[in-house]
C-alpha cells in the first residue's frame, strides 16, 4: 500500500484567501466563474445605506457650496443668481474687499455696501487667542491626565470622576459667574479676560489623554526609574514623545472649538482692537449702510475664516480618527 506525503511547502486546496483577492474583491474559481467576497455584495440594504450616506453628504455640503458661490458672485448680481448652482462671471472682488486690498471708494464702485471689516487684524486676534488657549489647555490636561493614569494619591478616582462629570455641565451655566469675576479683576476688553476661562484643562481632554497614557507599557517607565529618572523626567522625556499623536488630536479639537468661539469674546471684548474673527463677522453683518447686510462680502470673509480649520482637518483628520479609536479601546 502506497501512501502519499505532502511536501512542506504544499498547501491544501481551498477557497481563495481574502489577502489574495484582487482590489475589487473578486477572484476566479476553478471553472473561471467569479467568486465575490461576501462583504462586497451589493445587497438592497447596502444600497440603501449608501444612498442615505450620499443624501446626508449632499445636505451637509450644499449650504457650504451656496456660501462659496455667493462669495464669487458680483454684488450687483446677487439676487439675479440666487437660485443658480454655478456662478456666472465669477469674481474675486469680494475677497479683495474684505481683505482690505481695495479702498472704500473702490469697494463702493464695484458694488460694495460700504460696510467695513478689519479682517487681517481680527484674523491675528483669532490666531493669538486660539494659540494661547490651546497651549495652556493641552499642557495642563497632559499633566492632569498623567497624574490620574500613573500616580497614586487619596481620592484619585473621585477627583477623576468629577473631571469627567464637567463634560455634562453646559458651558452657558458658567458665563455669568465668569463674567462677574473678570469684571471684578478689571480684565474686560483685555486678552487676559478673553483667555482666562479657557486656560485650564477640560474634562474631555483629561479623559482622552488618560486613556491614551494607560495604553503605554509600564515597562518603559519602570526601566527609566531603574536608571534613576524622576517622575517628571519620565513624563517630559518618555511619555510625551510617545503621545505626540494624542496631543496633536487634543490640540486640533481644542483649536477648532476655540476658533469658532463667539459668545465669550463678544461678551468680554467690546473694543474692536480685541475682536476675534467670529465677532468681527457679526459686526460686519450688522452694518447696513444701504439698508441690508453685505452678503457677498460676508460670505467671502466666512470662506476665508473657515479655511485654516479646513486645512487642518484635511491634513490631520485621519490621524485624529486613529488616535480616537486607539484611546477609546483602552
Amino acid at each position: 500500500m502506497s501512501t502519499s506525503r505532502r511536501l512542506p511547502n504544499e498547501r491544501r486546496a481551498g477557497p481563495p484567501q481574502a489577502s489574495s483577492l484582487p482590489l475589487g474583491g473578486t477572484a476566479r474559481g476553478a471553472k473561471g466563474a467569479p467568486v465575490t467576497a461576501p462583504g462586497q455584495r451589493w445587497t438592497p440594504g447596502r444600497l440603501l445605506a449608501w444612498a442615505a450616506l450620499l443624501g446626508m453628504l449632499l445636505v451637509t455640503l450644499l449650504p457650504l457650496w451656496f456660501a462659496l458661490k455667493t462669495a464669487l458672485v458680483p454684488p450687483q448680481q446677487l439676487y439675479e443668481q440666487s437660485a443658480s448652482l454655478v456662478p456666472r462671471d465669477p469674481t474675486l472682488l469680494n475677497f479683495r474687499r474684505v481683505l482690505g486690498l481695495l479702498s472704500p471708494e473702490q469697494s463702493l464702485a464695484v458694488g460694495g455696501s460700504g460696510a467695513e471689516i478689519n479682517f487681517l487684524r481680527a484674523l491675528g486676534n483669532s490666531v493669538l487667542f486660539t494659540a494661547i488657549i490651546v497651549t495652556l489647555q493641552v499642557g495642563c490636561a497632559a499633566m492632569a491626565a498623567y497624574a490620574f493614569a500613573r500616580l497614586r494619591f487619596p481620592g484619585r478616582d473621585l477627583l477623576f470622576a468629577l473631571f469627567v462629570g464637567t463634560m455634562m455641565v453646559p458651558g452657558v451655566v458658567t458665563f455669568i459667574p465668569n463674567f462677574i469675576l473678570i469684571k471684578e479683576l478689571g480684565w474686560l476688553d483685555t486678552l487676559a479676560g478673553m483667555v482666562a476661562p479657557f486656560c485650564l484643562m477640560q474634562g474631555f481632554s483629561v479623559f482622552f489623554l488618560r486613556q491614551f497614557f494607560l495604553g503605554i507599557p509600564r515597562d518603559i517607565e519602570e526601566a527609566a526609574l531603574l536608571e534613576g529618572a524622576s517622575q517628571a523626567y519620565i513624563f517630559a522625556r518618555v511619555v510625551l514623545p510617545l503621545s505626540s499623536s494624542a496631543l496633536a488630536t487634543i490640540a486640533m479639537l481644542t483649536g477648532i472649538n476655540i476658533w469658532n468661539e463667539f459668545f465669550w469674546p463678544y461678551l468680554v471684548a467690546k473694543d474692536e482692537a480685541h475682536q476675534v474673527l467670529t465677532v468681527a463677522l457679526q459686526t460686519f453683518k450688522s452694518q447696513t449702510p444701504q439698508g441690508q447686510p453685505d452678503w457677498t462680502g460676508l460670505m467671502a470673509a466666512a470662506a476665508v475664516a473657515v479655511l485654516p480649520v479646513l486645512l487642518l482637518l484635511l491634513a490631520f483628520g485621519r490621524r485624529v480618527i486613529e488616535s480616537v479609536q486607539y484611546s477609546g479601546g483602552k
